[in-house]
C-alpha cells in the first residue's frame, strides 16, 4: 500500500505496530491473563484490521514476570529477561488465540526459535503475512536480554517500513507525571522525541524513542482500554499524545 490514506476509513497509515503491555492484559486481576480483557483488544484489532490497514503487535510481559524485578530479588538479569521473553510468548499465544475466535488469520512469530508453538523471526516471512492481511504478533522481545519489549517493538517496527508505532497503555496519553498517582499530572498532546528523552517522560524507555527518532516513526501513545480507541488514534481522532 502507497502513502497517505489506506482506506475508506480515513485511517492514515497504511501499516503500524501496536505495543501493548503485559500489565493492560490483567484487566481488573493483580496476575496473569484475563480472557477478557484479551478479547477486548482482539476485537480493536479487528476492527482496524477490516478497515483495510495492516497490523503487527508486541506485547509485554509483566503480568507474568518481569525480568528487573527478578534481578532485584538476586537472580542474574540475563536469567530474568530470558523468563520474561518466555512471558510474552504466553501472551501473544493468548491474543493469537482470541484473533483467530474473531476469524482473523494470525501468526505468532519469535526471536526465540520455539518451533513447537509459533514460528521463527524472519522478517520477510513477516512481510509476507502482513501482505495477505494477516496479523503478525513478535514474541520473545528482540530476543537478547538487557532489551526491553519498547525496544523490540520499536525496532520490530522500523525493520517492518510501519508508517507509526502505537503504545496502547490504561491512561490516554502521556503525562508530565503518573496520573494514577499524581493528581496535578499534567498531559501532553504533542511532544517530540527530545523532550521524552531530555525530561526522562515515561512514554518508552530511551533506546526505543531513539530507534523511533532515527527511523522517523511517530510514536501514539494512547489508552487501549477505550472502546474505539485503536481505530480513532489511527484517524488522529480522540485523546491521545504524538510523539515526532
Amino acid at each position: 500500500m502507497g502513502e497517505g490514506d489506506s482506506s475508506g476509513d480515513g485511517h492514515i497509515y497504511p501499516r503500524v505496530l501496536l505495543k501493548i503491555s503485559g500489565e493492560s492484559l490483567m484487566g481488573k486481576q493483580a496476575y496473569g491473563i484475563d480472557p477478557e480483557m484479551v478479547a477486548t483488544v482482539a476485537r480493536e484489532v479487528c476492527g482496524v484490521v477490516r478497515s483495510g490497514v495492516e497490523v503487527c503487535l508486541v506485547i509485554g510481559g509483566g503480568n507474568i514476570f518481569r525480568g528487573v524485578s527478578g534481578a532485584a530479588a538476586g537472580m542474574e538479569r540475563a536469567t530474568g529477561d530470558y523468563m520474561g521473553m518466555l512471558a510474552t510468548v504466553m501472551n501473544a499465544l493468548a491474543m493469537q488465540n482470541a484473533l483467530e475466535t474473531l476469524d482473523m488469520p494470525t501468526r505468532v512469530l519469535s526471536a526465540l526459535p520455539i518451533s513447537a508453538v509459533c514460528e521463527p523471526y524472519i522478517r520477510r516471512r513477516a512481510m509476507r503475512h502482513l501482505e495477505k492481511g494477516r496479523v503478525v504478533i513478535f514474541a520473545a522481545g528482540t530476543g537478547n536480554p538487557f532489551f526491553t519489549t519498547d525496544t523490540a517493538a520499536a525496532l520490530r517496527a522500523s525493520e517492518m517500513g510501519c508508517a507509526a508505532l502505537l503504545k496502547g497503555t490504561r491512561v490516554d496519553g502521556v503525562y508530565s507525571a503518573d496520573p494514577e498517582k499524581d493528581p496535578s499530572a499534567v498531559r501532553y498532546d504533542s511532544l517530540t522525541y527530545l523532550q521524552v528523552l531530555s525530561e526522562d517522560l515515561k512514554v518508552m524507555d530511551a533506546s526505543a524513542v531513539s530507534l523511533a527518532r532515527e527511523n522517523d516513526i511517530p510514536i501514539l501513545v494512547f489508552s487501549i482500554e477505550n472502546a474505539g480507541g485503536f481505530s480513532s488514534v489511527l484517524r488522529h481522532e480522540g485523546k491521545f499524545t504524538i510523539v515526532t
